[in-house]
């Protein structure tokens, strides 16, 4: 069973690794998924509900999903093979006729008919090297009627043009419909676009390919999924045309994007309706047309680097945009979505150029919004609404540049409200710069509006400012820049000294440092990270024994000393097993949930101006070292060893895993009465 699937595997990535296009390799899977029904069949998933067929790709298989909607798998006859009677799969090659009779046979059956009426038939049997992209029978019925009437009313003139725009004048296989290639029609040589994407789905003026490679003695049929037509203005033109982007026609000009759209080039332009610009606040808009800058920075985000017709759409694909960031492109069942969103009414407006999709909703990339607009857009809720009760507002929505400290909504309790000292503690929140936190470097000084100074602490998995860690992405806006942070800041107030004296649970420990002759230290630049035991974890000591350590200074220098590291470390540096350098001794021991060496810390992050205080619960002590239960058995089997001196049986190993050796190890340090090291 093992070696079957192995096989499979190996089968499946070498013939995959061996075709030439996407489109191929897609075909490639869709082939071995059905060989199991015979040869030359291929599976094929299909959209419930619809008629939309694709050939299958790996994650399309194994989720059994497009454009999030369940499919339901068929086996079919590959491109150019069909069934024989009482034959297993799709043994025989399709017959080899002229392009007229081949469009009858691979589900072009209407084009064959339109084809005969507007006279065409006997070019389409005659000699020559045609390529035929032939709407299916289903692409024709969907043709708005009006549209159809005047195509069939004049045969000899626009249906015989229709016709003749869905055909090249050579031979083209889908090996040579490459990504953005483009070629003359038999319509007065005006091009076809040719699209060819990653995901294996192949485009002609954004209409699918659902049959390719279909072979005819006079040239090769690719049905298509839509009637397509020809393609003679550039995007800007659907912009400058369309009253309902009227709007967005004085915003191009405005931005200088006029020129750029009209160039050569495959660009996709998500084109906001009047409707979606008039939906933004009055103000942010006139402040966003206002500035060119931000104008410029809005509307590159709606413009993709590359074309993205609607139908090369099967799943959430983050595609860059000229700004510089990225729009998640996806669909919904037959809707097109942005950043999850239906909010394209128009899709596949096709240009020279590129490519025009109408939407109802303005994308507004974080570039183009002050620090204000920055918070409200995001989750942070609770530090918003303070700052701007703080009175801080202005400054937020003004071209300063600042970068603000967000607290996440949990940090703050419930029910807070604004005072004096909230508002002043939310100023220094706010840094006088506008920074990117891949700028920022360990014990790096930061001023706030507030006038004091934080410093930046890097550890090996966090990026904090003072007791505040960053725990998102930064977001960059047009003059500010905003870190959401996982606690409210604790500016330093005084040294370690004073945070101590500060706080009546410290009393017993400021008497102890006093004694010890360490108030001196506790003073210095450091830093240090104190991790200080309360009175009640003096108090917790039996009295004969801190009598005995109060009346010596030197031991209790010694014990206090194990309690202080020269460097600083806050909660949010902490991982699963920190260590620090203790002053005194060998090492502290740090986990997530914040322990020392066992002893719970009771209240962690009082930031001090050169360190930072750690509360606990009880006097640190040393790690006792631990030794190993070893059994009678291992200890003879030890002696067993050591009597083979000499023999080959010596060499042979007695223990297989590292377990076992170590507990060789302890055994043999047993017989000799070695200490444990």
């Amino acid at each position: 069973m093992h070696l079957t699937l192995f096989t499979l595997a190996i089968t499946l990535i070498a013939t995959i690794c061996l075709a030439k296009s996407p489109y191929q390799s897609v075909l490639q899977h869709s082939r071995i998924r059905g060989r199991q029904h015979g040869p030359n069949v291929c599976a094929m998933q299909k959209i419930q509900g619809t008629d939309k067929k694709y050939f299958t790709n790996c994650k399309q298989w194994y989720h059994r999903k497009i454009c999030g909607k369940p499919t339901v798998i068929s086996y079919e006859c590959c491109p150019g093979y069909e069934k024989l009677s009482g034959e297993k799969g799709c043994p025989a090659a399709l017959p080899l006729v002229n392009i007229y009779n081949t469009l009858g046979v691979v589900g072009a059956a209407t084009t064959k008919m339109y084809s005969e009426r507007a006279q065409l038939r006997e070019e389409i049997e005659g000699p020559g090297s045609f390529t035929f992209f032939a709407p299916s029978n289903q692409a024709w019925a969907a043709l708005p009627t009006e549209i159809l009437d005047a195509l069939v009313s004049n045969v000899n003139i626009e249906l015989l043009n229709a016709l003749h725009y869905h055909m090249v004048n050579h031979r083209l296989t889908s090996e040579d419909l490459k990504h953005g290639s483009a070629f003359p029609s038999m319509y007065q040589d005006f091009n076809v676009h040719i699209h060819h994407y990653p995901n294996g789905i192949v485009t002609v003026n954004c209409a699918r390919l659902v049959k390719t490679d279909q072979h005819a003695t006079n040239g090769i049929v690719h049905v298509v999924d839509r009637v397509i037509t020809a393609v003679t203005n550039n995007v800007h033109t659907f912009i400058d045309t369309d009253d309902d982007l009227e709007t967005l026609r004085t915003a191009v000009a405005a931005a200088g994007l006029t020129q750029m759209l009209e160039s050569d080039g495959h660009y996709t332009v998500f084109a906001p309706t009047n409707e979606a610009f008039e939906k933004i606040p009055p103000e942010m808009l006139k402040r966003i047309l206002g500035d060119p800058v931000a104008l410029r920075d809005l509307l590159n985000y709606h413009i993709l680097k590359n074309m993205q017709c609607a139908e090369s759409i099967t799943s959430g694909t983050p595609l860059e945009t000229l700004q510089g960031t990225v729009l998640e492109v996806g669909c919904d069942g037959s809707d097109m979505t942005l950043n999850g969103k239906a909010i394209i009414q128009k899709k596949d407006q096709l240009g020279t150029n590129g490519v025009v999709h109408y939407i109802n909703e303005l994308l507004i990339p974080d570039s183009a919004k002050t620090l204000l607009e920055l918070a409200q857009g995001s989750v942070i809720t609770t530090a918003t609404k303070l700052f701007v009760d703080a009175g801080l507002g202005s400054h937020l929505s003004g071209s300063e540049a600042l970068t603000i400290l967000t607290p996440q909504n949990e940090a703050f309790k419930e029910g807070v409200t604004m005072t004096g000292e909230l508002k002043k503690l939310l100023k220094n929140h706010i840094l006088k710069e506008q920074l990117s936190s891949g700028v920022l470097y360990h014990r790096q000084e930061l001023e706030t509006l507030g006038g004091i100074k934080l410093r930046v602490l890097v550890y090996r998995n966090s990026l904090c400012i003072e007791n505040s860690c960053i725990a998102a992405h930064d977001k960059t806006g047009r003059f500010g820049s905003m870190f959401t942070v996982d606690k409210v800041l604790t500016p330093p107030m005084g040294t370690i000294m004073d945070v101590l004296k500060s706080d009546d649970r410290f009393s017993l420990l400021v008497g102890a440092i006093q004694t010890a002759g360490l108030t001196e230290l506790m003073n210095q630049a450091g830093p240090h990270t104190v991790f200080a035991p309360t009175n009640d974890a003096f108090s917790a000591l039996p009295k004969a024994d801190l009598n005995k350590l109060m009346g010596n200074p030197q031991e209790l220098a010694s014990v206090l000393k194990y309690h202080m590291a020269k460097e600083i470390l806050v909660s949010g540096g902490v991982g699963s097993h920190t260590r620090l350098k203790p002053l005194q001794g060998d090492k502290l021991e740090l986990n997530m949930t914040v322990y020392i060496n066992k002893v719970p810390v009771v209240e962690a992050d009082l930031m001090a101006t050169n360190g930072v205080v750690h509360a606990v619960g009880g006097l640190v002590k040393m790690l006792e070292e631990t030794g190993t239960k070893v059994s009678i058995f291992t200890v003879k089997r030890v002696q067993y060893r050591r009597n083979l001196k000499g023999r080959s049986a010596r060499k042979k190993p007695l223990l297989q895993n590292r377990h076992k050796k170590a507990r060789l190890w302890f055994a043999s340090c047993f017989l000799e009465k070695c200490p444990l090291v």
